[in-house]
């Protein structure tokens, strides 16, 4: 039987329903780029011009425990009462408490302490206090160590021994062999460039202004040379000590080396930030300076370390030995969702999917502040975390899951980042020692991000890890209460007369063995982290 005649027009009908196909599948492909590139837009707009907080208002509609959305109910009507309060009484007292105080009396000169009247003598009634702040500014002060030197003038002696003697009175060695080099001069310059994140180009306009010539190139030289002569091993100490701990946070960001070997100036190079945890009694703040961002530089590093390791998405931190569990970072993951939704016009944020991702987040995150306000210990915090934190979880990651597959959108961003990380999200709930976000070691790495912005870069290799040593020396003494500028000064006063056998536990930033001097008067950060 012959095959039967496909009609002319039966089959152009197919090819045009066919070019069809194909021009609304190119039509869905265009609007999800233009989608994605006005979310890109957007968010660089609100990145330049945004406020840099990730907060989400308070109008923002909460979700609950049992994945209700709650909107809070309409303020009830109020009217305004104007009521007068007295001012704190010693807020400025508690203040000033830690300062020393210069008191000067004004008086009445003894020829005027008669009354303008009647002549009579006045008598002291009461004196009235006001306090003021004077700044002393720092003074460079030029110190000549005269070493007196004296010889035998007996000619017997001189007969007897064959030569004079001659002995000269004991001095300390110089910190730096024939410079200028001072513990307090080298610590200013560390404290200024980074503590305060002042370049050494304008640290030596300062020098200048006040009449004292000091090369940026001297200063970097003495820096490096401090570091490697004495700061080195209270920098290796400090490392070996952090390593014994369970619980640690890891980071790392960007740094240009100009003279990197067989390397181009403009090739970025790295800086890896690790910490202890928040329940660490010694706390402790290590960088270390790389040349790339390469796996294998964490895996050396934290080759002895046996425990649980906070980190964010980066595939490296997932390719360590078997004795590290990597809990990954809650704040990465909300931030995918938080993007997306501030990117959104308002009149279509209701509703949303980056809404619901990101009211899921916001749960937990509220979660954890209340575990904080609560004060719970580590066992306590694991069991809440499995009874109200856990529950919260499973749910975004089911709903994440419902969503099916998705196409390179900001949305399908948001939820492949929660669904490649979902295993080292979840470490989280193994232990209550752990944290929901790795936003700890993000803000050891703020000081060193905030300094690069104005010294710009490293010359050499050298000077990139003398910057590590010192960041690493800084930081940690900040987070155990010490002063930076006293706290160098203190070891380059100290470490040069130590001889190669002699612990330096002593010396290092959680010693309680440290000197008052090196105490910091600073009030510690009592802020609540989270969303």
């Amino acid at each position: 039987m012959p095959a039967a005649r496909v009609a002319p027009r039966d089959v152009r009908i197919a090819e045009l329903k066919e070019a069809l196909a194909k021009k609304d599948a190119q039509v869905a492909k265009l609007e999800a780029l233009v989608e994605w590139y006005e979310h890109q837009f957007r968010l660089l707009k609100r990145h330049r011009f945004g406020a840099s907080s990730e907060i989400t208002g308070p109008d923002f509609r909460q979700l609950t425990i049992l994945g209700e959305v709650t909107v809070a109910p309409p303020p009830p009507e109020t009217e305004e009462v104007t009521v007068k309060r007295k001012k704190r009484v010693g807020k400025r007292a508690e203040d000033l408490a830690n300062l020393p105080v210069t008191r000067v009396d004004f008086e009445l000169p003894e020829g005027e302490r008669n009354c303008p009247k009647c002549d009579g003598p006045m008598s002291d009634i009461g004196v009235t206090v006001r306090h003021k702040i004077e700044i002393i500014p720092a003074q460079a002060i030029l110190k000549e160590e005269a070493i007196h030197s004296y010889k035998c003038g007996s000619i017997d002696c001189e007969e007897r021994e064959g030569r004079q003697t001659i002995v000269t009175a004991g001095a300390p060695a110089s910190l730096i062999p024939g410079s200028l080099a001072t513990p307090s001069l080298v610590a200013h310059i560390a404290h200024q460039k980074y503590t305060n994140g002042m370049p050494l180009y304008r640290l030596e306009n300062g020098f200048r202004h006040d009449g004292v010539q000091i090369s940026r190139q001297n200063m970097a030289s003495w820096v490096i040379k401090c570091v490697q002569m004495y700061l080195m091993v209270v920098y290796l100490k400090m490392a070996g000590c952090l390593l014994l701990e369970k619980y640690l946070h890891a980071d790392e960001t960007t740094v240009q080396v100009l003279c990197e070997p067989n390397r181009r100036a403009q090739t970025k190079s790295y800086e890896w930030v690790y910490r202890t945890g928040g329940g660490a009694k010694r706390k402790i703040v290590v960088y270390v300076y790389k040349e790339t961002r390469e796996w294998k530089h964490p895996k050396d590093f934290l080759k002895p370390f046996a425990g649980y390791l906070h980190a964010d998405g980066y595939e490296g931190y997932h390719n360590l030995h078997g004795g590290i569990i990597v809990v990954g970072c809650w704040a990465h993951a909300r931030r995918e969702w938080e993007n997306i939704w501030k990117t959104i016009p308002e009149a279509k944020r209701e509703g949303s999917d980056a809404e619901r991702g990101l009211q899921y987040m916001n749960a937990l995150f509220r979660l954890e502040r209340k575990y904080t306000k609560l004060k719970l210990t580590p066992q306590e915090r694991h069991e809440a975390r499995l009874r109200e934190s856990k529950p919260v979880s499973d749910a975004y990651f089911a709903w994440a899951d419902n969503l099916g597959a998705l196409p390179k959108s900001p949305l399908g961003k948001a939820v492949g980042y929660s669904r490649n990380q979902r295993r080292y999200l979840e470490n989280v709930f193994l232990d209550g020692n752990l944290e929901l976000s790795n936003n700890r070691c993000e803000r050891s790495v703020k000081p060193f991000v905030m300094g690069r912005k104005a010294w710009l870069f490293s010359k050499t290799p050298e000077g990139a890890e003398a910057s590590s040593v010192m960041y690493s020396i800084i930081e940690t003494a900040k987070e155990n209460g010490l002063h930076p500028f006293n706290y160098i000064k203190y070891l380059l006063e100290t470490l040069p007369g130590m001889k190669s056998g002699d612990d330096i536990d002593a010396l290092l930033p959680w010693s309680e063995s440290l000197p008052d001097s090196c105490r910091s008067n600073a009030k510690p950060n009592q802020s609540l982290p989270g969303f």
